[in-house]
């Protein structure tokens, strides 16, 4: 007659940890944005040059006004997103045409850096020192009235 073997074991010695008490694994690989980590991270070399533009030669100011909404909700980080994306419902129907090239401009930058001048953790290089519409954009990041935002609908 064949034997059947137990399906329970009998307890054995505790084995060594299999995980690392080193610094390097403690690391957290997706730091928390504004912890000094994520700061140090993020930032862009200051000899680091300006973005340069796509041309657009002979773009309407109704299609400018279209892109800027679709880039200002596709960027890539969900806190870019969403601080760009409300900023351009709110203000971008109100835009001249100056004012919404200047937000084309800053559509350039990296997320990042728009995040954190914007919330005003870094200060902005000097191409954007005296800028009125990032002065706009700090406003809109402190969000004084306390309004819960979500990504808007594209319409």
């Amino acid at each position: 007659m064949h034997r059947l073997t137990p399906l329970v074991r009998p307890l054995a010695a505790p084995r060594a940890r299999l995980f690392s008490r080193s610094a390097a694994r403690r690391k957290d690989p997706w730091p928390l944005p504004h912890s000094p980590e994520h700061l140090a991270s993020t930032a862009t070399p200051a000899d680091a040059p300006p973005p340069s533009p796509l041309p657009r030669p002979g773009e309407r100011v109704e299609t400018l006004r279209a892109r800027l909404v679709y880039q200002s909700r596709k960027r890539g980080t969900l806190e870019s997103d969403l601080l760009l994306s409300t900023f351009a419902k709110e203000q971008l129907p109100a835009m001249g045409e100056a004012e919404l090239k200047e937000f084309d401009r800053l559509m350039d930058e990296p997320d990042w850096d728009i995040y954190y001048w914007a919330t005003e953790s870094r200060t902005p290089p000097e191409r954007w020192a005296g800028s009125s519409l990032l002065e706009k954009l700090k406003v809109h990041a402190r969000n004084e009235g306390k309004a819960v935002r979500r990504m808007p609908d594209l319409s």
